[in-house]
């Protein structure tokens, strides 16, 4: 019996990861939008913004905000050494601010 419940409790906590979605709406460049110059980095260890662990913020106009549409760990490792975590980067980014988080609809690093 131990077994069989066992058996069970395996099969519905499998079959319910599995139901995760785990598409990505693709960021695309729309040119008729602006496009921000931005500084981004992460804003918990990089800016000491308030949130629980690393995620990814941007500083426009002398602003910080954390951003939604993309995450930290999309644009490599966040803790290596030239990770989000440990360095402030350039990037140019479209989107629009709402309830004081940036909604990226575009986001793309800029090479040194």
């Amino acid at each position: 019996m131990k077994k069989l419940l066992f058996l069970l409790i395996m099969l519905v906590s499998f079959s319910s990861s599995y139901a995760q979605e785990t598409t990505k709406k693709k960021l695309v460049f729309n040119p008729k939008n602006p496009t921000y110059e931005v500084e981004a980095t992460c804003g918990n260890c990089m800016y000491k913004m308030k949130g629980d662990g690393c995620h990814l913020a941007i500083k426009l106009n002398g602003k910080n905000y954390f951003v939604d549409g993309t995450n930290i760990d999309d644009h490599g490792d966040a803790h290596d050494a030239e990770g989000f975590c440990n360095a402030i980067k350039k990037a140019k980014v479209q989107g629009s601010i709402v309830n004081e988080r940036f909604v990226a609809t575009y986001f793309e690093l800029i090479k040194k």
